[in-house]
């Protein structure tokens, strides 16, 4: 679970206790202040954090399992101090003099197996949605100090913001029906899809069907494993947060879902939505509880979806009683939000 802690020493006087109302709020890890009647009115769910300086790896012995070690990188000894820190204590606090995340990137490998906690001081909320990631791992936590009670705020929305597996169903093929020419859109994306994985897509905001990446071969065309040859522009895709977008409105630095067979799922950004006339095909399906579900994709047998297990399907080739995975939802969509009103799709 990601954290962060909240830096008072450089928070205006005027703003300070608006800040710390929302630290304690949100609930955020732990607060540096040099102020001891801040530190002290505190609730025990807040930590008031101590750090202690490190220039030289023979201090990493002598700090407690109740002082954060700090090292500012500057330089290849400093980073090779911050390398060790990483792996010897149970807190540690890097600050990067530099922006490039080159650095980090060294530190956390160096401290993949270690039982210690990284801390990574951003400069703003940006940094910080950055610093979480790096190496798809990211920094353990982040010490930001805030302007206003505001970014405190949007910091715990920051680390609330993971991507929720997701309970998939199993759908039964009624059929499908081939159509003339329409409008489809591949999603190309800034990442590699695994086999199993790919978006969910419907005609439907209630119903989606698992969409296949091109990682499989193919004959008379290389594998393009970045890419989901997702349906017609009309449909629904299921992006983050329970949110769906057309896919007619995915552009480049759009995000949407990548979701395994599993369920598990990964925000990962559109490089390009490419919208070309194919004729079209529109498969039905249905769920053991009788929920009808609808997908209209290009007419080709290379356009495949996921079945239990993984398994690939080629949509020309579905015959009825064939098992897809998809995803029911309850809700009906306004705007791309989930709403609790009437509303038939056919």
């Amino acid at each position: 679970m990601k954290f962060a802690w909240i830096d008072l020493r450089s928070v205006p006087q005027a703003r300070l206790e608006s800040v710390v109302d929302a630290a304690i709020h949100t609930r955020m890890r732990g607060v540096l202040c040099d102020d001891e009647s801040v530190l002290k009115s505190l609730p025990p769910t807040v930590t008031a954090v101590t750090t202690t300086t490190v220039t030289e790896e023979g201090q990493l012995h002598d700090l407690g399992a109740d002082t954060a070690g700090w090292v500012d990188v500057h330089d290849e000894p400093s980073l090779r101090l911050a390398c060790a820190a990483a792996v010897a204590l149970p807190f540690t606090v890097v600050r990067f003099a530099d922006p490039t995340k080159i650095p980090l990137e060294i530190v956390l490998a160096a401290a993949d197996r270690s039982a210690g906690k990284l801390v990574t001081v951003c400069a703003d909320l940006e940094e910080a949605a950055t610093v979480l990631d790096v190496l798809e791992r990211g920094s353990d936590g982040v010490l930001l100090a805030p302007s206003d009670a505001d970014e405190v705020f949007a910091l715990a929305r920051l680390l609330e913001a993971g991507s929720e597996p997701l309970r998939l169903t199993t759908l039964y093929v009624d059929g499908i029906e081939h159509h003339g020419l329409g409008d489809r859109v591949c999603v190309d994306t800034c990442t590699h899809f695994a086999e199993d994985e790919g978006i969910l897509v419907g005609s439907y905001s209630t119903g989606f069907i698992l969409c296949c990446s091109e990682t499989h071969p193919l004959p008379y065309m290389p594998t393009r494993p970045f890419r989901v040859n997702a349906g017609a522009l009309h449909s629904y895709v299921l992006g983050p947060e329970n949110r769906t977008n057309y896919l007619s409105e995915l552009r480049s630095g759009s995000t949407t879902l990548a979701v395994n067979a599993e369920g598990r799922t990964r925000p990962v950004t559109v490089g390009r939505a490419k919208l070309e006339s194919r004729p079209l095909l529109t498969v039905t399906a249905r769920s053991a509880e009788d929920v009808v579900v609808s997908l209209t994709v290009q007419d080709d047998w290379h356009v495949r979806v996921l079945g239990p297990g993984g398994k690939v399907h080629n949509v020309t080739e579905l015959r009825p009683g064939d098992e897809l995975l998809g995803y029911l939802a309850t809700d009906q969509r306004h705007v791309g939000f989930p709403i609790g009103e009437f509303c038939k799709e056919n």
